[in-house]
């Protein structure tokens, strides 16, 4: 149940989406394509420092769209940027980037020696990552599902990529509400304790019953979208519209991003 409940707060927390914040107030596509290129800058940057500046320029941008810092860190250091620490971690040793020892030790008879190059460049992998996946998840955070969907087809994303997009962050819903009523009626029949094959038995039916619900669902909910008249877009009742705080915003995301390369090769030379 705790599982569940964190799924749910991460992945369905629209509510900070209609706050009255910064990035709220944007035009979708204009927060969507310049948060796209800002992320694009972090995959060409070579340079820890700059990282950390446009990670802490993220951070900033969260507390000023209204969102809860712990939240935003929760949700952006876990999964991914974890994922990324475990792949980088090899990289510290000679063995994978020779160069410059800092430490050594002994293990289990095999000599291991952390260079400052494998250090260096794992920094560079980790932060990369985090401030990336930073990124990503304040545009979610502040963009509104059915806005985001649209603002993938006016940037030329498939058809069917953002409509099985739309139906997957649907059903994930849908079924978290399932397993947590299902886990609430078992529990509530047989209590917390039983014989492990019965438990077993338990499970297997409600499996079961789970994917013959959802193929009976699928198509229901399909010829409910075709008699509203769904033909695979994303609509919306009011059209983007851009105002000046937007073509600032755009003004200045464009400086920054030019800022970004011109340090980035300053630094690097």
């Amino acid at each position: 149940m705790g599982a569940l409940s964190f799924l749910k707060e991460s992945v369905f927390a629209e509510e900070y989406a209609v706050k009255a914040g910064l990035l709220q107030s944007l035009d979708p596509r204009v927060k969507a394509g310049s948060i796209f290129l800002f992320i694009i800058a972090m995959l060409f940057c070579k340079n820890i420092y700059i990282l950390f500046c446009c990670y802490g320029i993220c951070l900033i941008l969260t507390v000023f769209s209204r969102i809860n810092l712990g939240f935003f860190l929760k949700r952006t250091w876990i999964f991914i940027p974890l994922f990324s620490l475990f792949i980088a971690i090899p990289a510290l040793f000679g063995v994978f980037s020779p160069g410059e020892e800092i430490f050594s030790f002994n293990l289990f008879g095999y000599y291991l020696a952390i260079t400052r190059q494998g250090l260096s460049g794992a920094g560079l992998f980790v932060t990369r990552v985090i401030t990336s996946v930073s990124f990503a998840v304040l545009l979610s955070l502040t963009t509104r599902h059915f806005q985001l969907l649209r603002v993938l087809r006016i940037f030329g994303v498939p058809q069917v990529f953002v409509m099985t997009l739309g139906m997957c962050y649907r059903y994930v819903y849908l079924f978290v509400e399932m397993l947590e009523n299902t886990y609430r009626a078992i529990k509530s029949r047989v209590g917390a304790s039983m014989d492990y094959r019965k438990g077993q038995s338990i499970v297997a039916g409600n499996i079961a019953f789970l994917w013959e619900r959802s193929l009976r669902l699928n198509e229901q909910v399909y010829q409910a979208m075709l008699s509203r008249g769904y033909q695979g877009e994303a609509l919306i009742i009011d059209d983007f519209k851009m105002c000046l705080r937007d073509w600032l915003w755009l003004f200045g995301s464009a400086a920054l991003l030019v800022s970004l390369f011109y340090f980035n090769l300053v630094l690097k030379t």
